[in-house]
């Protein structure tokens, strides 16, 4: 297992959640699912419907976390992807931009970035001014690294409650893992309600995570 959450046999969010995370749905919430993702890749793009289903049903008992991991050997427009989320962002508009992305996902160039800057009716100045710095590069980086430490095996890669979820990706299969450690939220007529609704289809694969040999990822000038 990666990095330092495998020690006791269980992979765990090694970063809490935090101030500066991306989070919808409040503090108090009983249970938090953090994603790990690739505003690039297809799996993930696919789990947007499944996440949105999950707090339709669970309301305010669900604290769901965004956090960047691009891979991009597999996806190239992924990294700078995330930095136009975090630009938005810094402008208050990190979930609007957050959709648009996924909405648009075989549209990821620099042009297409900045018109949805514009459709958000963002500042397009300063949202370009920091993208072609870099202003957010390691803030992707800083969450990429944790992804790492915490043992992420590909996109997306989800975290129930600080432990990483490694079942099938889909709206019943988490409902029976929140279940299981929350029987009050999850009860038999919750149960029954998913039965009778049309719910998104479950995902059986993630994008891979192959991590650099350790003689080359220890080398300072290559990312991971």
């Amino acid at each position: 297992m990666t990095g330092d959450a495998g020690r006791n046999g269980i992979a765990r969010l090694v970063v809490p959640v935090g101030e500066y995370d991306h989070v919808q749905g409040p503090a108090t919430a009983s249970v938090t699912l953090v994603e790990y993702g690739d505003y690039e890749c297809p799996y993930c793009r696919a789990a947007v419907a499944i996440v949105e289903e999950l707090q339709r049903v669970l309301h305010d008992e669900l604290r769901f976390v965004f956090r960047h991991f691009p891979l991009e050997n597999l996806h190239p427009h992924a990294r700078r992807a995330a930095e136009a989320a975090e630009a938005a962002a810094s402008q208050g508009k990190f979930f609007e931009m957050h959709s648009a992305l996924f909405e648009h996902q075989t549209a990821l160039e620099e042009v297409d970035l900045v018109r949805y800057a514009a459709a958000l009716d963002l500042d397009v100045a300063r949202f370009g001014a920091e993208l072609k710095a870099d202003v957010h590069a390691d803030r992707v980086r800083e969450h990429f690294r944790g992804g790492v430490r915490s043992g992420v095996r590909g996109t997306p890669t989800f975290y129930l409650d600080d432990v990483r979820y490694d079942g099938v990706v889909g709206v019943r299969q988490l409902a029976a893992t929140i279940r299981a450690s929350h029987p009050d939220l999850v009860d038999e007529g919750l149960d029954a309600a998913l039965q009778q609704r049309t719910i998104p289809r479950v995902l059986y694969e993630r994008s891979p995570f192959r991590p650099l040999p350790k003689s080359l990822a220890s080398r300072p000038e290559i990312e991971q």
